[in-house]
């Protein structure tokens, strides 16, 4: 089970549990949307129809949370409380950032199975710091309605994995360290990096992480299927695998090294997705730019 980024508030009253539950499925409500409409800006309709299924799932947990409010705070008039201070619950892991055409929908849904788990520790934290028994067993109800919510996604996600894995390419995948040599030479081979020291400290911290990883003991290896090809020819796309890696390997690894390693590899890649995406952007202006002079002439 995943770990909550800061630990719950007690909540002691019904009103307060609701309020919470309410929220919670709203904010993942909101991620799920913001996700799905950058798969439609990014002209990747597939996704964007799994985070409309992940919508449809959310809204429908929300009307559920709701129809229990309904329920339950009708007979008596709430009193004005301050909601409580909660954290950001929900967890995109990276699909906000990657390049879209790493993700596919067995990770859309393996962030779904996360956020799900997280919910779960959370109610099961407040259910065992509640101080009243109605708020106990309120709180106890959410934390079984989320584990079914878990078991929800985890069918729908080893669904696409299988169906991803019908669908690939036979031969095995790269290692980690072939990625990340790969990777290395692509930003060499980028315009003018020898004169970017921007450039030329994404290409050491790469270097770091090879001479790194064979002490590494991972659990987990690459997936990359049908988009070898691809990553292999774009440094923005193969950044973006090497951080969708590491972010998994962050929620799965529980050696300490290796989750220092993976946390550390997983900031660098974020700040170097970043660059190469502004490179890409400026590059594609100039060329939108020559097109136009030259059709001009």
């Amino acid at each position: 089970m995943p770990k909550l980024n800061a630990e719950p508030p007690v909540l002691t009253t019904m009103q307060a549990v609701l309020e919470t539950a309410a929220r919670m499925e709203q904010e993942a409500i909101d991620g799920y949307l913001a996700l799905r409409q950058r798969m439609l800006d990014e002209n990747q309709p597939a996704l964007a129809a799994v985070f409309e299924r992940l919508i449809a799932e959310e809204t429908s947990h929300l009307h559920q949370v709701e129809a229990w409010a309904a329920e339950t705070l009708t007979s008596v008039k709430a009193a004005a409380i301050a909601p409580p201070d909660l954290s950001p619950m929900f967890d995109a892991e990276g699909a906000d950032l990657v390049p879209p055409e790493t993700l596919d929908a067995y990770r859309a849904f393996s962030t779904a199975v996360r956020n799900e788990e997280k919910a779960f520790v959370f109610w099961s934290y407040v259910a065992a710091q509640a101080p009243a028994p109605e708020v106990q067993k309120a709180a106890e109800r959410m934390a079984r309605e989320e584990l079914g919510h878990v078991a929800t996604m985890r069918r729908e996600r080893r669904q696409a994995f299988h169906l991803t894995r019908a669908a690939a390419p036979p031969g095995d995948a790269p290692d980690i360290i072939r990625l990340e040599e790969h990777f290395l030479k692509l930003i060499k081979s980028l315009p003018g990096w020898q004169n970017d020291k921007t450039l030329q400290g994404f290409a050491e911290e790469t270097q770091e992480r090879i001479t790194t990883i064979p002490g590494m003991a991972f659990r987990r290896k690459p997936r990359l299927f049908g988009q070898l090809d691809l990553a292999l020819g774009k440094p923005v796309t193969l950044c973006g695998i090497l951080l969708d890696y590491y972010l998994n390997l962050m929620s799965c690894e529980k050696n300490e090294a290796v989750l220092d390693f993976a946390t550390n590899a997983a900031s660098q890649l974020v700040r170097c997705l970043a660059r190469l995406m502004d490179l890409n952007s400026y590059r594609e202006e100039n060329d939108t730019f020559r097109s136009s002079i030259q059709n001009m002439r």
